[in-house]
């Protein structure tokens, strides 16, 4: 799996952070998403789409081709 984050489109909620705390950080001065490991271990791999799922911008971004 591939992640990509949308930075432009976050809205700063925090929910990806919640989900999946191995994958997602915030940035301090603004909450806009940041992403710690755009290709996660298969054991965080259903956190991750977990984050995608809750995140209300839609701004998670998922390849798992």
């Amino acid at each position: 799996m591939r992640v990509n984050v949308d930075e432009h489109t976050c809205i700063a909620a925090g929910q990806c952070v919640v989900a999946a705390s191995d994958v997602f950080d915030q940035r301090d001065d603004d909450g806009i998403v940041v992403l710690l490991n755009d290709n996660p271990p298969d054991e965080l791999i259903e956190d991750v789409r977990h984050a995608a799922s809750v995140c209300p911008a839609r701004a998670i971004l998922l390849d798992e081709s």
